[in-house]
């Protein structure tokens, strides 16, 4: 199953959650799309609830269906909560740090600059969004990309940087410097409906 290209703003309302992190998607109709949206009563079933949470999860990450379960089955052969793990292992990803750091406006603009080449990962150029950062790992821009627009009004926008991460803005450099901790992790993703319905 491809990756999706389709308009991120609909699928955030039929979600109900902001996929791009600004909030603006919900801000003027806060409904599922279509022309019963704002009068819908439909009542989830379990299975859907939990199928609903895979796919909030899936999309807020932008990770294609069958990159998603791999990575689920990587997190349940590690030590603690499969449900936490594997949100840590989705936290950890090349792209999603960028995004992170500050260096991009959203997940999708900050795959794009990994893909294009613009990242660098200890020093040396990594184009792979879903790259696994470690911690201790640096995370820098390249010498010729330091003068993109994009970054640069992606970090005048920037007000907030996790503590699982230390930014220095004149370097363009960070370090991933911990694993995050589950509270600081997306709180409206409820990862145990995940786990269930992988575990069917």
């Amino acid at each position: 199953m491809a990756r999706y290209t389709g308009p991120s703003w609909k699928l955030s309302r039929r979600l109900g959650i902001s996929l791009s992190g600004t909030g603006k998607e919900l801000e003027k109709r806060p409904y599922a799309p279509g022309q019963h949206g704002p009068n819908q009563r439909k009542k989830l079933s379990e299975y859907g609830l939990q199928l609903q949470e895979k796919q909030k999860l899936r999309h807020m990450y932008g990770v294609n269906e069958r990159q998603f379960h791999n990575t689920f089955v990587r997190a349940g052969k590690m030590p603690g909560k499969h449900g936490e793990n594997f949100m840590i292992l989705l936290e950890s990803r090349l792209d999603n740090l960028v995004y992170r750091l500050g260096l991009a406006r959203t997940r999708r603009q900050a795959r794009q600059l990994v893909n294009h080449g613009h990242i660098l990962v200890n020093g040396k150029r990594v184009d792979i969004p879903s790259y696994r950062v470690l911690p201790g790992q640096t995370i820098s821009v390249r010498e010729k990309s330091r003068n993109l627009s994009i970054i640069k009004e992606a970090i005048e926008v920037t007000n907030y940087v996790p503590d699982y991460v230390t930014f220095d803005a004149d370097k363009l450099e960070g370090t991933f410097s911990r694993l995050p901790e589950r509270s600081e992790l997306p709180a409206e993703i409820n990862e145990s409906f995940i786990v269930e319905f992988y575990s069917r």
